[in-house]
């Protein structure tokens, strides 16, 4: 501010010796030209207090559109989404644990299965019946083991996706823009690992499901085998050979 006023000094007085001191030539004029150098340096002083405003003006007009700007970045949305490619794979795994073979996963269709198919060898049954009913079990031993290696398989088979996605949205996450983009990019990854969890759980399941059906086909073959071995045992019943067909080719 001090230079400011030095150069407003300095242009008053330059100014009022040109005024003063005219060349010889020039004629006398009829009245004389008055100045005032301390209002010449007030108005000097205040258009340059104008401009001063007028440039912090500017740079906060600058600084709230690099404001927008900045926000603008962060409420940008992810341009990549995950989401429809995850649920197809959730979709195929649950079509394959849909597909069981005999024993789905219902459990009233579990408890009625092991009402009869599973229950406990009697008296009551013949030995048709017994028969018929160790064929089942074996059948759904047999169909519980392919159900799981069709999981297991299309679990497998997922993974190539799984793989894809996570490096599109691993790259998608961090050339982010903004704090949105990078929450919604974790929010996908964070939905890929649940959709990871739930192939996971449905393998598990289908392999837990063909080994409790197999060790209850062997309980079941252990019990009929007492029934059995109890009815040849039994006075006066005496052994009588017949044809028995076990498995249908």
């Amino acid at each position: 501010m001090s230079s400011l006023r030095h150069l407003a000094s300095a242009s008053a007085v330059a100014l009022s010796l040109t005024v003063a001191a005219p060349p010889l030539s020039a004629p006398v004029l009829a009245q004389s030209i008055v100045f005032d150098p301390n209002n010449y340096a007030q108005n000097v002083l205040t258009a340059a207090r104008e401009l001063q405003q007028i440039n912090h003006q500017i740079t906060a007009l600058q600084n709230q559109a690099q404001m927008l700007i900045n926000q603008a970045r962060n409420l940008a949305s992810l341009p990549y989404s995950s989401l429809q490619q995850l649920q197809s794979s959730i979709q195929r795994t649950q079509q394959l644990l849909a597909q069981a073979q005999n024993i789905t996963f219902n459990v009233q269709q579990i408890d009625h299965a092991f009402q009869t198919t599973y229950g406990g060898a009697n008296a009551s049954q013949s030995s048709q019946t017994l028969i018929s009913n160790a064929q089942a079990r074996w059948q759904n031993s047999v169909a519980a083991l392919q159900d799981s290696l069709r999981v297991q398989a299309g679990v497998v088979g997922n993974l190539d996706t799984n793989r894809t996605q996570m490096s599109a949205l691993v790259t998608s996450s961090q050339s982010a823009t903004g704090g949105l983009a990078a929450t919604q990019a974790g929010n996908q990854l964070l939905a890929l690992q649940a959709q990871q969890l739930a192939d996971l759980t449905a393998a598990v399941a289908a392999q837990g499901r063909a080994q409790s059906l197999e060790a209850a086909q062997r309980a079941s073959a252990q019990d009929q085998g007492k029934e059995q071995l109890r009815r040849f045992l039994s006075p006066g019943a005496g052994y009588q050979s017949t044809t028995v067909t076990m498995f249908h080719r």
